[in-house]
């Protein structure tokens, strides 16, 4: 089992093109944890704003009676992939791992992979 801390570090080490993580509380919009990100990426500002895309999704979904879960949420822009995976692990609730990529070193599958089995690890 892996801290926050050391999840995300292992996130940003161990994806091809990872350049931030964070660990957030979609119930407040507020990141437990960051790494990565810089001057020109605010990690929490983006954690904040992916709330309301997580929260959007689950509205919808029941305002369609869809009884599924979410497992990601792909962002795709011109020069990077946001990935948003809904944490399904034992005390995750209300949780989600969010992962930025520059899209031109990054392959999706294996980040995809990655960051499940990095939710596997996390101790929360």
């Amino acid at each position: 089992m892996a801290n926050t801390e050391a999840a995300l570090q292992d996130a940003l080490s161990s994806i091809e093109g990872a350049t931030g993580a964070a660990l957030v509380d979609y119930t407040s919009g507020m990141a437990l944890g960051t790494v990565g990100g810089g001057a020109s990426f605010d990690l929490n500002v983006a954690a904040a704003g992916n709330t309301d895309v997580v929260r959007s999704k689950l509205r919808t979904m029941e305002h369609l009676g869809l009884k599924d879960e979410i497992e990601d949420i792909l962002i795709t822009l011109s020069t990077q992939y946001h990935l948003i995976r809904l944490l399904k692990s034992r005390g995750g609730n209300g949780l989600f791992l969010y992962l930025v990529l520059d899209s031109g070193r990054a392959n999706l599958a294996m980040a995809r992979h990655q960051l499940k089995k990095i939710e596997a690890e996390l101790e929360v």
